[in-house]
């Protein structure tokens, strides 16, 4: 039997279990005011995240329609600051 760190076997956990995604919503909210800045931030009211799809989901149809033009960058810039492809498609709602 292999020996694991603590933190190889919540990761492999994490990789089957159902709440993978909303443990990585959870880490995008958590960095998601640096990526887009505070005025985004306070006016997101939603993330999800879905099979590498990240919906937003927000109510100010200004932003939506920033965010809709963004949606490439917020893509490269959340990969980018969580390290890994977790995100390949933006679902602005």
């Amino acid at each position: 039997m292999g020996e694991f760190s603590i933190g190889d076997a919540m990761q492999l956990f994490l990789n089957k279990s159902p709440l993978k995604g909303d443990i990585q919503a959870m880490q995008i909210h958590d960095v998601w005011e640096e990526i887009m800045g505070k005025t985004v931030a306070r006016y997101t009211e939603k993330l999800q995240l879905f099979g590498g799809k990240l919906i937003i989901t927000t109510s100010v149809a200004p932003l939506k329609q920033e965010l809709l033009y963004q949606r490439e960058n917020i893509i490269r810039r959340v990969n980018e600051v969580m390290g890994r492809k977790m995100v390949t498609e933006v679902i602005i709602q």
